[in-house]
């Protein structure tokens, strides 16, 4: 098998020959899209559909719809969401005493079961949420609404909610940013953030969502560097964070980068993708569609490994075909968990 170890954007809404014929020769594993790639539903469903001729098969199509900032489907076609943290933060403050937590999750089931039901309905059965990166007062503000929670167990808690809803409507769920975001001050699309905290701090604190979750089938890296445990690489290209999640947060699924194309990173994008897979991630993401960049890219990466298609293929075997639900009973019984 020659899938190549890349997950690809495209450029438009509509996929162009060039691309077309682009994709057939490289077989990215996957694709993802942004609001540049998305005007309704129709078109939506039209443009899943000629990625995954484009490669012969089923690929998985990815989507960052966390909801609040961070949602590439939006109104009129699609629910506009709070943020993550406001939808917890009035789940909880709705809740009944003593069932603050109880409710949140069930909000969050429910939130993420919605939000599959609609990225299903368009061929979309990926979905890069949710953040497990735990909040704290130095979290940067491109970061801070997208978490959670600032307590690691009740992070855990809601993203194991948030997964178990997002796998009953068939779509994967992808944790991230492994292993941990929280502490970063710096936004990482534009800079390199560096995090200075102990080790036996990260390990008791950022580290527990991950390792609570770490049976999920797909995680994402962080670009950032962790001085504790390694002072010169961040995690995405760094072999001893990789062995790190691998081996004491104990994460054995799909390991894909974080954007390559973000400016954490030094370096061309085919030197990126090139450190990411031999430090130990298995799927290269390059998201902006540009073909010169993601000529570079799908060089570097190469094929999948043995061991990248194995967890390929059982991340890919959790893509059920969902069960019909009540939509409209569903959004009613989140509206009185999160309003009261």
């Amino acid at each position: 098998m020659t899938t190549g170890a890349t997950v690809l954007g495209c450029a438009g809404t509509t996929l162009l020959p060039e691309e077309a014929a682009f994709f057939r020769k490289a077989d990215p594993w996957g694709f993802i899209l942004f609001a540049r790639n998305v005007l309704d539903p129709a078109q939506l469903r039209r443009l899943t559909a000629e990625l995954r001729e484009a490669v012969g098969r089923d690929a998985p199509v990815f989507v960052d719809q966390e909801g609040g900032r961070v949602q590439r489907l939006r109104a009129p076609h699609w629910s506009e969401w709070l943020a993550p943290l406001d939808m917890v933060q009035m789940a909880m403050a709705a809740a009944e005493p003593g069932q603050e937590e109880a409710t949140a999750c069930r909000a969050m089931a429910l939130r993420y079961r919605l939000i599959a039901a609609e990225l299903r309905g368009v061929g979309i059965d990926v979905n890069c949420a949710p953040c497990l990166d735990v909040a704290s007062a130095e979290t940067h503000a491109f970061l801070r609404n997208r978490c959670f929670a600032e307590d690691p167990a009740l992070v855990a808690a809601l993203g194991r909610a948030a997964a178990d809803g997002h796998l009953a409507g068939g779509v994967l769920p992808v944790i991230k940013h492994m292993p941990g975001h929280g502490r970063a001050n710096l936004d990482s699309h534009k800079a390199l953030p560096r995090v200075s905290a102990p080790r036996e701090v990260l390990e008791s604190h950022d580290f527990v969502p991950f390792r609570a979750l770490r049976d999920l089938p797909i995680a994402m890296t962080a670009h950032i560097i962790y001085d504790a445990i390694d002072g010169e690489n961040p995690a995405t290209t760094s072999p001893v964070m990789l062995e790190l999640m691998r081996r004491e947060i104990g994460f054995e699924g799909l390991l894909v980068s974080d954007d390559l194309s973000m400016n954490a990173l030094a370096g061309s994008l085919g030197d990126r993708a090139a450190a990411a897979i031999a430090a130990g991630v298995d799927i290269a993401l390059h998201c902006n569609g540009d073909m010169a960049e993601m000529a570079q890219v799908v060089e570097a990466a190469g094929v999948l490994t043995p061991a990248a298609r194995a967890r390929c293929d059982a991340a890919l075997a959790l893509r059920i075909e969902p069960q019909t639900v009540d939509i409209a009973a569903l959004r009613a019984d989140l509206s009185g968990l999160v309003n009261g």
